[in-house]
């Protein structure tokens, strides 16, 4: 079975997770064809991903004059489908603030997309986000094009739905993937009470790679200082800021431990600020983007993950962070209380709250060594049974060969 993978920019270094994903399912013997609207090769660090770009056909960058003519080529051939497309591509863009030029560009993404389809003998899309690869998705298959189905994660998803016009590509779609409870939940808000049976359930997963930790995990429990990660890109929705304020909490109550940040964005210059201001050089590490190998020794190398995030799906670096047996601290938002269990696997705090965040890590600290380890272990298991790529990548290939081709 041949389908196309659809994902706005691909590789890209904060798309480990569909990396994963369509490894597993070459695996299990699926054709996956790449293709992504673009990508930056230059902000890409792990060599994985980087051997993913030949492989990797692109829709806009490069493609001009391609689009042009693919979109002209269908308004000819298929004046029928191309008109049914067009009426449904003004009528998203009316509903996202009138962005008449970018869903005309979805439309000839899709006829682009289409081509490929063609070319390839592709007999199912599968897109990334509910956001512009749904988009292209859904008009390519009002143009004539194969079955479709789409990930959903949020929260971009559901911070304007009714702009995303969800509903409509929930309708034209085979069926609908969506990451967590929570987030089936949220689906079902947005559409037809007959099309909830379309939205099924598959976890993110991390790989046996991430998950092989029998030689390679480091007996830190008891290093003083402790060492808290996190991990993610540097933006307001990831709360860094609001752990930079616990950390110098922390130091207020004389606590000694230190935070190493992995990861970069439009929020770097606001955080050094802060340790500057605020004299916590000493304590917190703003370490930039990092390989897969990289966050694997760092994980190794500390004693509990932290993400005070205000808003998400259900983060991987949790999900890797138990693969390495490290307790998580996070917030009590959207999927993430289905895999952290508080007491057990790690805490849960609630969103926005520094002096929370600082609590949880003084229990961390405060924890003996052997209930750090047990904790971690929980979580390993957790994730072991829950978020195994390969299991999941199981039920997602069932789905396909199910639902590929058939009008629902």
């Amino acid at each position: 079975m041949k389908v196309i993978y659809l994902v706005n920019q691909y590789p890209k270094i904060s798309h480990t997770f569909i990396r994963r994903e369509i490894k597993a399912l070459e695996q299990q013997g699926l054709n996956v064809v790449r293709v992504a609207s673009t990508n930056n090769p230059a902000e890409l660090v792990d060599q994985e991903d980087l051997d993913e770009l030949p492989k990797t056909r692109l829709l806009v960058k490069g493609q001009a004059k391609a689009l042009l003519k693919a979109l002209v080529k269908i308004s000819l051939k298929k004046p029928g489908p191309f008109f049914s497309a067009l009426k449904l591509a003004l009528r998203m863009a009316g509903r996202a603030n009138y962005r008449y030029v970018h869903h005309l560009a979805y439309l000839a993404e899709a006829a682009l997309l289409l081509e490929i389809c063609e070319a390839e003998q592709v007999e199912h899309i599968h897109a990334h986000f509910g956001t512009n690869p749904a988009a292209i998705a859904t008009l390519a298959r009002l143009l004539g094009g194969p079955t479709y189905s789409f990930t959903v994660h949020g929260p971009e998803d559901f911070d304007h739905p009714a702009e995303l016009s969800l509903s409509d590509k929930i309708q034209h779609a085979a069926f609908v993937v969506a990451i967590t409870s929570f987030c089936k939940s949220q689906l079902f808000r947005w559409c037809d009470y007959n099309c909830w049976e379309k939205i099924e359930i598959v976890h993110c997963g991390v790989d046996e790679k991430m998950l092989n930790t029998v030689s390679t995990v480091y007996d830190n429990a008891a290093t003083e200082p402790r060492v808290f990660i996190n991990i993610g890109r540097l933006s307001e929705q990831k709360g860094q800021m609001l752990l930079l304020e616990a950390m110098k909490l922390l130091k207020q109550r004389d606590q000694a431990a230190v935070l190493k940040i992995i990861g970069d964005g439009p929020f770097r210059s606001q955080l050094e600020n802060y340790i500057r201001t605020h004299q916590l050089e000493q304590s917190v590490q703003l370490l930039g983007a990092k390989s897969g190998d990289d966050v694997r020794d760092l994980l190794d190398r500390s004693s509990v993950m932290v993400l005070p995030s205000f808003a998400e799906g259900l983060p991987v670096v949790i999900m890797e962070a138990f693969a390495r047996k490290k307790p998580v601290i996070s917030t009590l938002i959207a999927g993430i209380p289905e895999l952290v269990k508080p007491e057990k696997s790690g805490w849960l705090v609630p969103a926005g709250n520094a002096e929370a965040i600082a609590d949880a890590m003084m229990a961390a600290l405060l924890l003996s060594d052997d209930s750090l380890i047990q904790m971690g272990e929980t979580g390993f298991q957790a994730v072991m049974s829950e978020h195994n790529i390969d299991t999941e990548a199981t039920k997602l290939k069932r789905f396909f060969e199910r639902y590929a081709g058939v009008e629902r």
